[in-house]
């Protein structure tokens, strides 16, 4: 069995699931695919993802979309470590952790809204740059709340493990250092941050980490 991982190395949702990989201990080849110089809106790409994003997965050639939905196949199919808890609240609570950020926050982050914002807006690197900020603060101010309220048994979102509200967390706080933001300003989650960072997993997945990162 081979698996691809067509990816940006700054992508948030590839970051994801290099992240999901690496926790369930799969074994799986990169493929960049260059945000930078367009290489998503060529031909070729689009043949593969026709809306022109990152990441696709590709598993004995079946090619699999959208982050969101990859996780849970990546859960399903290397059902162990768990990426959710068996307690139906416990999930229920979990996915709406994970969807603050897949639904709330990161869509309006994404590559092609910013260029949007700065360029087709006339709001330029500044607007962009206050854009990113307030969307980010209002998302996490939230999450911070939740998390907060929350009784949890371990340091990560996930509890005793990281799961996944860890996964999506990470690339997360990544692109709110990116953007100016102090994470200490939401301690409860800067610390899930932080010891999920010190795991190999998380390590191995970091941007700075990747075949096709820019020093």
């Amino acid at each position: 069995m081979t698996t691809k991982l067509y990816g940006y190395w700054r992508s948030s949702a590839a970051y994801r699931l290099r992240i999901a990989l690496n926790l369930k201990g799969v074994d799986y080849q990169q493929v960049p695919v260059n945000l930078k110089e367009g290489e998503q809106r060529g031909a070729a790409w689009l043949d593969i993802q026709p809306q022109g994003l990152v990441p696709v997965l590709e598993h004995d050639g079946v090619r699999l979309l959208q982050s969101p939905a990859i996780l849970e196949w990546i859960d399903e199919t290397w059902p162990d470590p768990a990426f959710l808890p068996r307690d139906t609240i416990a999930r229920c609570q979990a996915r709406g952790w994970a969807s603050i950020i897949a639904c709330d926050i990161h869509p309006l982050q994404n590559l092609r809204v910013l260029k949007a914002v700065a360029g087709d807006l006339g709001q330029g690197p500044d607007g962009m740059k206050a854009w990113s900020q307030r969307w980010m603060k209002s998302g996490l101010d939230a999450l911070e709340t939740l998390v907060e309220a929350a009784p949890r048994t371990g340091e990560y979102l996930g509890g005793q493990i990281p799961g996944l509200a860890d996964i999506y967390l990470v690339p997360q706080a990544y692109n709110a250092r990116r953007w100016g933001l102090d994470m200490s300003d939401w301690p409860a989650l800067a610390a899930a941050d932080e010891a999920c960072r010190a795991l190999s997993a998380f390590r191995d997945a970091a941007p700075e980490s990747q075949p096709d990162a820019e020093v």
